[in-house]
């Protein structure tokens, strides 16, 4: 079984994309969801409480994630915290997962920062989605309700989307040019036909779906 990575950067579509390889029935854990699902671990609270503060908390002693957002999205310190919780949790979690569908020809984890993390081996190839720098700020604006100079706060912290281009295995544009289903079916064939590599070895020629 292959495991395969799917990013790209906020609001260029990953979502959309991941839903295709679902009809395909492929496998997908989507790493924001599952992140969100620890924030109500006593112990992630606890390790967040005490590097956070008790304000962090809302009135049901709940971890507030849009104050915790606004914080981590402002200072790269605190947002490197709070990723050395919840990551290696991520991670672990992912792994179990990915061994209850073994019998599958691949499972796909969607992450937007599977470059930045550190995730990239525990993949086989990454498929990286592509679209244009407003098009993407213009969907998070409508999809988060939050204004223009938020969503450049948390695109910072983001690696280049070309750089991001270079390291992939296979691209998929999401910014009108191409149908997004025919370039998911193309990359689809190809792992069902070829098998895991290491980390190391060059990507395969049909890099460009």
């Amino acid at each position: 079984m292959l495991k395969i990575g799917l990013t790209g950067n906020i609001g260029s579509g990953k979502t959309v994309v991941s839903d295709v390889f679902s009809t395909l029935d492929i496998p997908v854990y989507h790493s924001d969801e599952e992140s969100k699902k620890f924030l109500t671990d006593p112990s992630v609270k606890n390790e967040i409480v005490k590097h956070f503060g008790y304000g962090i908390l809302t009135n049901g002693h709940e971890i507030n994630r849009r104050s915790l957002a606004s914080i981590v999205f402002s200072d790269n310190r605190a947002l490197n915290l709070l990723n050395s919780i919840l990551h290696p949790r991520v991670k672990s979690d992912f792994r179990t997962w990915a061994s209850l569908h073994s019998e599958k020809p691949y499972v796909i984890q969607e992450a937007a920062i599977i470059f930045e993390s550190g995730f990239r081996p525990e993949f086989d190839y990454i498929i990286q989605v592509t679209c244009p720098k407003e098009t993407a700020i213009e969907r998070i604006v409508k999809r988060d309700k939050i204004d223009r100079h938020s969503m450049l706060l948390r695109m910072q912290f983001q690696m280049d989307e070309e750089e991001k281009t270079h390291l992939s295995d296979f691209v998929i544009r999401n910014d009108g040019s191409e149908m997004i289903i025919p370039q998911v079916l193309s990359i689809h064939k190809q792992l069902l036909e070829i098998g895991p590599k290491r980390n190391d070895d060059v990507s395969p020629g049909a890099a460009d779906a």
